[in-house]
């Protein structure tokens, strides 16, 4: 992403947005989740607003430029104030990546409604600042679904899991980073990660945007 400053700086700032806006309705959801799971944290520090400012990591943006991995700044709650903590923070972890792909489905529904009426010139702007988020949003989402602590995917599968099971899945919690390094690591010429998550995105992408391309 950052290669496009120095070759395509236009587009670097469409997906410098594009990532902002992602993060931004990610972390909100979470929020918003646990507002209405009756968890007032997040609303008492302030992260229940659409405001990138309250929602992006300086250090996880700065990663994301430089090495394409990253983090928003995580939404904190109290489980105590969740009448069923383990699968309410289940819930609350699976808004954040549902909100990016309904985010990118109404980009996606938006630009063929462009396209069907034939108004060209916003089908044009559409493909032009649509596209990149539809692909972030996917790349999110997707990410996040990873089942590796710390990422959302971990707590929801702990979430619905028999306590039981629930208590041997939690207690790999402590190897989550070192999995995650592992898999951000390349070996040969593309990671472990690239290789699960270029797929499946492009998969998705290709079924909003079948006349886009691959990003």
């Amino acid at each position: 992403m950052l290669s496009y400053l120095f070759t395509n700086p236009p587009l670097f700032v469409i997906y410098l947005i594009s990532l902002l806006v992602a993060i931004t309705v990610h972390e909100f959801s979470h929020a918003a989740a646990s507002d209405f799971l009756g968890d007032p944290t997040p609303r008492l520090q302030g992260r229940l607003k659409l405001d990138p400012r309250v929602h992006i990591d300086k250090f996880g943006m700065l990663f994301l430029l430089l090495f394409g991995f990253g983090w928003g700044k995580p939404v904190e709650f109290d489980p105590y104030n969740l009448k069923n903590p383990r699968r309410d923070a289940a819930w609350i972890s699976i808004a954040g990546p549902i909100s990016n792909f309904v985010l990118a489905l109404l980009l996606s529904l938006l630009l063929k409604l462009f396209i069907l009426v034939k108004l060209n010139v916003l089908a044009t702007i559409g493909m032009f600042l649509f596209l990149p988020m539809i692909h972030m949003n996917l790349v999110l989402g997707i990410f996040n679904l990873l089942p590796i602590d710390p990422l959302d995917g971990f707590k929801i599968v702990g979430g619905f899991l028999p306590e039981e099971k629930a208590r041997e899945w939690y207690s790999l919690k402590r190897y989550g980073m070192i999995f995650l390094i592992l898999m951000i690591i390349p070996f040969g010429k593309v990671s472990m990660l690239d290789g699960i998550l270029r797929p499946a995105v492009n998969f998705f992408y290709n079924l909003l945007v079948p006349s886009g391309g691959i990003m």
